[in-house]
């Protein structure tokens, strides 16, 4: 479990085609001290929980390796990763760790598409579109996950909703580089998805 506070930002720095592209090997450098990271550990990766399959240091780097299976690239903007690309990172939280943000699973539940981006005074507002089985999880002043950050929903309209990023968060997550057209991996609210389920069972 994770809670939607991004604690690094990781970057691709080997990137292996396997099992004729249905899996991707990679290689990803981060700041996080190696001597932590235990194979078999879940790190979150642009809201994506990967499992740490080897780590080392190089170059006086600390790197670790995950696999995205072919779900992974199905479902997420994993597909379109590549060399250089920069992720979001969080280990997994531990008993007594603050719960910052919301309870957070790394399951991505599918993407969202970003509108359009407004540059404010003391903030940046985004307006991104989803698809209508998602949106349906989604209301004013609820939480949403966002490439792995824990965020707060401004507006919501259909299929369309949109968020307002304070300064610290552009500068310590990859959202600062946001643009319209991008991809961003989502996952809606577990409660919400436990109160649709309830609502569902009990017509």
């Amino acid at each position: 479990m994770f809670t939607g506070i991004v604690t690094d930002i990781g970057e691709i720095v080997s990137f292996t085609p396997v099992a004729q592209g249905q899996l991707h090997r990679l290689r990803i450098a981060c700041s996080y001290d190696q001597a932590t990271i235990a194979d078999g550990a879940s790190i979150a990766s642009n809201g994506v929980c990967l499992t740490v399959v080897g780590s080392g240091v190089a170059g006086g780097k600390t790197w670790y390796d995950v696999d995205a299976a072919a779900e992974t690239l199905a479902l997420t903007t994993a597909k379109h990763w590549k060399l250089g690309t920069k992720l979001n990172l969080e280990r997994a939280l531990k008993i007594g760790d603050e719960l910052g943000g919301h309870i957070v699973a790394g399951h991505a539940d599918g993407v969202a598409i970003l509108v359009s981006r407004e540059d404010l005074p003391d903030m940046a507002r985004f307006e991104l579109s989803t698809t209508r089985e998602l949106a349906r999880f989604i209301a004013t002043k609820g939480s949403i996950t966002l490439d792995g950050v824990s965020l707060t929903v401004n507006t919501v309209k259909d299929v369309t909703f949109s968020v307002l990023i304070i300064p610290h968060t552009l500068t310590v997550t990859t959202i600062g580089g946001w643009k319209a057209g991008d991809e961003v991996n989502i996952e809606v609210d577990l409660m919400a998805r436990y109160a649709a389920r309830l609502t569902e069972m009990t017509v």
